[in-house]
């Protein structure tokens, strides 16, 4: 029996904010108001840097404002441009494709596994060619990608991986922190991920400490310090404020805490839907996720109905807000004019019209997360009928 209907959001705010963040601001405002303060210089920089390649087992951090210019940054430190192919997901967010052709190169899709939704690096080996410069896999919704079978890959084909890691401060994988891997990773600390810098935010990590550089050198006007001040790159001004900065602290001291409740409600969330035959439950959710997204699929292969219909239910009749991660990346108008090859990836054109992302996030009632449960049986029973 279905409980009286009740608004249940999807929040714009991902992660936990509390009185040491609001603490942190305020530090930072006061010092600013001394006669000797201001918002420069950026201590709080190479602190939240050097702490943050720590928590990814990196050697090296450097933060910038936002994942799409940490993955514009990268291909422009791997100097990727016109005659070049860049193999990507379909499943993803569209800057994950457009800092390739903000390079004037080519970007490649390839197929996504379907238990996982993933890259699949069988199909990306499928598509690698001579022109193949790059592949960026995504660690999808908080699961870590197959990082081995694209560290092969890699070596192989003499081919750059950068991960996009928005959704994965604090996944692992083999049981170690993911920001070691490939050429970089990069992160998002955007207002709804596990940890944000005030709306907006992200990081490259790397072990490669010369690419970090170039990196570091093009995110701030391609200056390099010292007396006389150099600037031996064209660069730009991506870099996280002192505020910013501050609270990323503040926020990192306690991501394993948001993830952790996180993860109890996605675990709850997956009892309480694992006799939903209409619905494909996210796969491995446990101690290497980090529970940014839970998102399940309607299966249309037993269902008459449309996903769009079922969003709609949902909402209009239970309350039940969710969220869509994401549409295919060339359904965007953009891509129309964009080349790019979306040949062989039957897996990501079904998931794209079939995933939905559930309202669940560190605060969560643990009331809803049942509420949620009935309104999905009740919306697909009032479906099918």
């Amino acid at each position: 029996m279905i409980r009286a209907v009740r608004t249940v959001p999807f929040l714009p705010l991902g992660g936990l904010f509390e009185q040491d963040d609001i603490d942190a601001c305020q530090r930072v405002m006061a010092n600013a108001t001394l006669p000797e303060g201001g918002f420069f210089p950026l201590p709080e920089e190479e602190q939240f840097q050097t702490a943050f390649a720590r928590h990814e087992g990196a050697k090296k951090c450097v933060a910038v404002n936002s994942c799409g210019t940490a993955l514009d940054l990268c291909m422009m430190a791997l100097n990727i441009g016109p005659r070049d192919e860049v193999i990507v997901p379909p499943l993803t967010f569209v800057c994950t494709a457009t800092c390739v052709t903000a390079r004037g190169a080519k970007v490649v899709f390839a197929d996504i596994d379907p238990r996982t939704l993933c890259l699949d690096p069988e199909a990306v080996e499928a598509k690698i060619t001579a022109r193949t410069k790059a592949i960026i896999p995504v660690h999808f919704a908080g699961f870590a990608c197959d990082i081995g079978a694209f560290e092969a890959l890699s070596r192989k084909y003499h081919v750059a991986t950068v991960y996009d890691a928005a959704h994965a401060v604090g996944a692992k994988y083999q049981g170690q922190p993911i920001g070691g891997a490939g050429k970089a990773s990069c992160y998002s600390f955007q207002s709804n991920k596990n940890i944000t810098t005030l709306g907006e935010g992200g990081a490259v990590t790397s072990t490669d400490e010369a690419l970090a550089e170039v990196i570091r050198q093009k995110k701030t006007f391609g200056y390099v310090y010292g007396s006389p001040l150099r600037v031996v790159t064209v660069g730009f001004n991506y870099r996280l404020t002192k505020l910013q900065l501050a609270v990323g602290l503040t926020q990192l001291a306690k991501a394993e805490r948001i993830i952790s409740l996180r993860r109890e409600r996605f675990l709850r969330m997956q009892e309480l839907l694992g006799d939903v035959e209409e619905l494909i439950l996210p796969a491995g959710i446990g101690a290497a996720h980090a529970c940014h997204l839970y998102v399940v699929r309607l299966d249309t292969r037993k269902v008459s109905f449309s996903r769009d219909a079922l969003v709609k239910e949902l909402k209009e009749h239970f309350g039940v807000q969710t969220s869509l991660h994401y549409p295919a990346v060339w359904s965007w108008e953009a891509f129309r004019s964009i080349d790019h090859d979306r040949a062989n990836c039957a897996n990501a054109e079904r998931a794209c019209k079939e995933v939905i992302s559930l309202p669940i996030f560190p605060r969560t009632p643990l009331e809803d997360l049942e509420y949620i449960k009935e309104s999905l049986a009740g919306a697909i029973q009032a479906l099918r009928n």
